[in-house]
């Protein structure tokens, strides 16, 4: 059998299984998603065991720091994938909800019902626990999905898909509601983004080379982030011993992970103090500055000179632009300029300014006086993510179940005729 029919027929699988999910009680799904979680935690060391695999393997390939600290499962990840699917599971089930209905002129009565996409793939990189989210949030959602992870987390994708099927065949459920491509070859994935007949939308996480290629490819609608540049702007007016913590977490806590802070934007009334006190947060944690001329004199040996591409660049590590501006007309001009629409945010005490930078900044999420990093969508309460949207068709930011739903309108009448 070719590839080009191998690939074709899990499409065609899919279809089919997603016609299924897409009318499949509530009850059911939920019951699927509690035995996965029970599945995740039974298997625990199994699991492990498969990820040091990966891990190994990538270390000895060289595989760079942001993507190796991706890749790497421990027992509170497993734990984190288990509760999420409970989480998911306590969530109610949009589809078949009418979000509105109005009555017309004419008579007829319209509303707006919540449907599922149909058939989701994903293609990503690195972090194997996306198998598990794409995996519940999709069945929630009444979607099949069809998952492509990378070559580098091959055993890990392997078990945690195989106790995805076994949930869903032990509650009465299509196993090929999670299905994977036949080989890891790259070919496989040219051949699916093809499948526009089949796959309804394709959803690309990782890096900016994987989700451009993507899109190039796909024939299908592409729901995508290119990049995480991320922006936190410390107006004059804010409580600076607060904006160290708020800084010090977006930078440091995980700095390879895409709402990382990348580049922090300072008032110039304050820069003589606040800098001075923010190298002596942030380096003992090894961060490092590229620094623009203002602000590099504040910033000691821990500092180098910034080059123009350093501002809008991802570093995906402990290395953070500095730039000092005039006011928050500059901040955000500079935002416009180098942002990637991720999440921007602005530290300060001032109640309209703060208003004006939430209207103004154009961004998947803006934020008052808080850490990037909560651009997430377990920290929103939407249980877990199935990736962020940079784009505005037809989600903008993290997205959970809703985001995997559509709606179609639905029209009711007693026996009404168009004049």
């Amino acid at each position: 059998m070719s590839l080009e029919t191998q690939v074709r027929e899990v499409a065609q699988k899919a279809r089919e299984a997603g016609r299924l999910l897409a009318r499949a009680d509530a009850g059911k799904k939920d019951q699927a998603l509690k035995t996965l979680a029970d599945h995740l935690i039974y298997n625990q060391d199994e699991i492990l065991k498969a990820n040091a695999l990966d891990v190994d393997r990538a270390l000895q390939n060289g595989l760079d720091d942001a993507r190796v600290e991706r890749l790497k499962l421990n027992p509170e990840a497993v734990k984190s994938m288990a509760e999420a699917c409970l989480e998911v599971a306590a969530m109610a089930d949009p589809v078949g909800e009418i979000e509105s209905m109005h009555k017309r002129p004419s008579g007829i009565t319209v509303g707006r019902m919540r449907i599922p996409l149909g058939v989701v793939a994903i293609i990503y990189e690195s972090r194997p626990n996306v198998t598990v989210d794409a995996a519940i949030l999709c069945l929630k959602a009444g979607n099949a999905v069809i998952l492509r992870g990378g070559s580098e987390a091959a055993h890990s994708n392997q078990i945690l898909a195989a106790l995805v099927s076994r949930a869903l065949a032990e509650n009465g459920l299509p196993e090929a509601g999670v299905s994977g491509l036949p080989t890891v070859e790259r070919e496989a994935v040219r051949i699916m983004l093809k499948q526009d007949d089949c796959i309804d939308v394709v959803i690309p996480r990782g890096g900016e080379g994987l989700i451009r290629a993507v899109v190039q490819e796909a024939s299908m609608p592409v729901l995508k982030h290119y990049k995480g540049v991320c922006h936190i702007y410390v107006h004059k007016d804010a409580d600076l011993n607060q904006a160290l913590e708020i800084v010090h977490n977006a930078k440091v806590q995980r700095p390879g992970v895409c709402n990382a802070l990348e580049c922090l934007l300072v008032h110039r009334d304050i820069a003589p103090v606040f800098l001075p006190a923010l190298k002596d947060r942030l380096s003992p944690d090894g961060v490092r500055f590229k620094a623009c001329e203002q602000s590099l004199p504040f910033l000691g040996e821990a500092a180098e000179p910034a080059v123009q591409e350093d501002f809008g660049h991802e570093f995906l590590s402990l290395t953070l632009a500095v730039k000092v501006v005039d006011g928050q007309t500059q901040a955000q001009t500079h935002i416009e300029k180098h942002g990637s629409g991720h999440s921007e945010a602005i530290l300060t005490r001032d109640y309209l300014r703060s208003l004006r930078f939430l209207r103004e900044v154009d961004a998947s999420a803006v934020m008052v006086n808080a850490s990037t990093r909560f651009n997430d969508g377990g920290q929103f309460g939407l249980g877990a993510e199935i990736g962020i949207s940079t784009s505005k068709l037809h989600a903008y930011g993290p997205m959970g179940i809703k985001e995997l739903t559509s709606t179609k309108f639905i029209v009711l009448g007693e026996g009404h005729v168009r004049q």
